[in-house]
Formats: C-alpha cells, structure tokens, sequence
C-alpha cells in the first residue's frame, strides 16, 4: 500500500506564517503537522511508500525536510509545478499527477497533510483488509452547521456508504467525513478516468464522493478525536495542546 499525501495548498488563511512556508511542515512541538502524521503510518507493515504531493513554491523545502528525517519506508516529493493559491491543481488532480508520474498500481492510502489525530491509522488498515473495499473514515458531528461545512455520507447498517453529499443544507445523518481514505488497487481505474465523469477535483472529498455512485465503499468510524489545522488561532491552539 503506498501513503499519498496532500500537501500541495497554499494555507492563504495562516497569512504570514505560510505565505513562504509550508502548512504541514509548521511546528508542533519537537515535530511537524506532517510528521506526526508520518511517523504513525511509517510504522505500519503494510505501508511501502510515502508520496508527497506538493507545489513548485514549497517543493525545495519538502525535499529538506525529507533529507533531515528517517523513515523506514522510502518518500518521494512531487512538485506539481504551480506557483500561487490561484492556479493550483485541486487535490483530486494532484492525487492523479502522483497515480500518473509513479505508475501506481497497488492500493493507496490518500490524505490532507493539516490534521492532528490522538489515534492510530493502524485500525483504519485493518478495517480496510476486513471489508476488503475501499473506505473512508467517518465521525459523529451533532452540530448542523459543521455538517453543512463538511462531507456527511449515509450508512447501512454494517457502515456500507449509501450515499455522501459536500456540504449539505440537509444532511442525511450525523456521520461527518474528514480528509482520509484508502482506495483498492482495483478501484485505480475508475480514479484514473474520474475527470471524464464529472469529479470535482479541488477537494480530496470530491473524488470520495464520486466513487460512492460507482464502486463499493465502506466507512471507519475515527476511534478518536481529530484536529483540523485550518487558520493561525487553531494553529496556536494545536501548538498549546499538542506540542508540550
């Protein structure tokens, strides 16, 4: 399973503080938002290599960063060749150019690089080997206006995905989606040929969200609590909570 990263966005609303600088590679304690992240998935056997998506302004600092740390399993740093916040790609295009340029073929684990999570991706691999299909992480939001911001998808029963909408007025239940998904191998063809279809490509939720209507998916319920790094008061309030 190769871990794909998405870390090609310009976090226009950090301002200063990443106006030169990369979201995921900010401080936290003695380590980094990505690093946290890393070092977790580093260490799960399943996991053969790291591929990091980001843009042609941060790149350089990507690859210093790789060349200061050690990790068992290989990392690839792809530059997708934008410069500024208004010609990115989108992560659903991003994700594609890392598919396309390392000749993917195995199964994938997808993420955003701005979260902090107080539990493992470990069970969330082996969910994935238990519902053999690929899945999607899921949590309870009983706030309405946060599941109108968020994905939010309906289940079954056995928590087979009947349906996601992107930011509902009416959401169809309280189970809230964040940036995290591990797509089968067999399913890479239906990702491949998704902007044919119609995918929107900005969101990672967005390739999530087509492949709902045309391939079998199932969702993880988060064991834990999630922290979503998204503006310089949460930044702060991460570096507070996480960081000692």
């Amino acid at each position: 399973m190769k871990n794909i990263v998405i870390a090609a966005g310009y976090a226009t609303r950090l301002g200063e503080l990443t106006k030169n600088f990369p979201k995921p590679l900010l401080k936290i304690g003695n380590s980094t938002i990505l690093g946290r992240i890393m070092d977790d998935i580093d260490a799960i056997d399943d996991i053969t290599e790291h591929i990091i998506v980001t843009n042609h302004k941060f790149a350089h600092i990507f690859e210093e960063w790789k060349a200061s740390i050690k990790y068992n399993k290989p990392i690839t740093i792809i530059d997708d060749g934008t410069e500024t916040n208004e010609t990115r790609l989108g992560a659903v295009k991003d994700l594609l150019l890392a598919i396309e340029t390392q000749q993917v073929d195995d199964d994938i684990m997808v993420l955003a690089a701005d979260n902090l999570l107080d539990f493992s991706f470990k069970g969330f691999v082996e969910f994935f080997k238990e519902k053999n299909s690929s899945i999607i992480m899921c949590y309870h939001e009983p706030e309405l206006k946060r599941l109108q911001r968020t994905g939010v998808i309906e289940v079954t029963e056995d928590m087979k995905v009947l349906q996601m909408q992107e930011k509902p007025e009416v959401p169809v239940s309280n189970w809230a989606v964040p940036p995290f998904y591990i797509y089968k191998r067999s399913d890479l063809p239906l990702i491949k040929d998704c902007m044919a279809h119609g995918c929107g490509f900005d969101a990672p939720g967005n390739l999530a969200h087509y492949l709902v209507d045309v391939t079998s998916i199932y969702a993880w319920q988060m064991p834990g609590s999630r922290f979503d790094i998204g503006s310089l008061d949460t930044y702060y309030e991460a570096v507070e909570k996480y960081g000692k």
